[in-house]
């Protein structure tokens, strides 16, 4: 005999209502999130015990562990065992956020294009804002950059640890910017770029003009940054990105054809 199907309606309401108990344990997360802003709590502070926190948002144990565990897998708490242990709010890293973006997008065939079309848009803006305002300290530490690939390659291997230290060279500048959310993404473009050069063997042939070319338009930038020059400054990093993206394109070209891509 066959089941009986339940009225639309009642079938709609029933989705509704497991859909509704299945997200308790992220409602009570987002509660407690909002709760730690609102409570100006720092990394380090200690979160009520799961007693209080049963009583203060009137759920179970269970779904209150399930929201702690979801908290915890996103970064944003610890838990410790045994004497003076517990939940504590924990402050997630740059480090952790730029590998799970990148886990994110490891499957959707970021190209190169797709980098440079953001690097052009946002790196000479950034460098304008920067011009004059970085001391001898981080004038010298990007100069350091510069000469750790002042050799030419010699290797394919070599090439690719130039283009890596090249790419510190922009994730530092990016470090000295005010917007946060700025520095952010291009240091994880830098990121990005550096995974791409690698699995796709981007380096193989070593590429002489990309490394002679490149490091002549950061040392020339250094200049303008330490003259104060901001359109000079914008100038060269608009023409730098130009420039690598043309090359890098054509680098992963010939790489498609050397292994038989087309």
């Amino acid at each position: 005999m066959p089941v009986p199907m339940l009225p639309a309606t009642l079938q709609m309401k029933t989705e509704k209502d497991a859909k509704r108990r299945a997200s308790k344990p992220l409602q009570v997360a987002e509660a407690i999130k909002q709760w730690v802003v609102a409570e100006a709590m720092r990394p380090g502070d200690k979160l009520p015990s799961e007693a209080e926190l049963m009583e203060r948002y009137g759920h179970s144990k269970g779904t209150i562990r399930e929201a702690m565990r979801i908290l915890e897998a996103q970064g944003l708490l610890k838990t410790r065992t045994g004497p003076g242990g517990g939940s504590f709010v924990h402050e997630v890293s740059e480090l952790r956020t730029r590998a799970l973006l990148s886990n994110y997008f490891y499957f959707r065939n970021l190209t190169i294009r797709d980098i440079y079309q953001l690097r052009k848009q946002l790196e000479p803006d950034m460098v304008y804002h920067l011009a004059g305002r970085l001391d001898d300290r981080v004038l010298g530490e990007l100069k350091a950059i510069t000469d750790e690939y002042a050799e030419l390659p010699g290797t394919a291997e070599e090439d690719r640890r130039h283009h890596e230290i090249a790419l510190t060279f922009h994730a530092k500048l990016a470090e000295q910017s005010d917007n946060q959310l700025l520095g952010f993404i291009i240091r994880f473009m830098a990121d990005t770029l550096s995974e791409v050069t690698t699995s796709r063997r981007l380096f193989e042939p070593a590429n002489h003009e990309l490394w002679a070319k490149g490091r002549d338009y950061q040392l020339r930038l250094l200049e303008a940054l330490r003259a104060g020059n901001s359109q000079r400054a914008r100038d060269i990093m608009s023409e730098h990105m130009q420039f690598a993206e043309k090359l890098m394109l054509q680098q992963e070209l010939r790489v498609k054809r050397q292994f038989g891509g087309f």
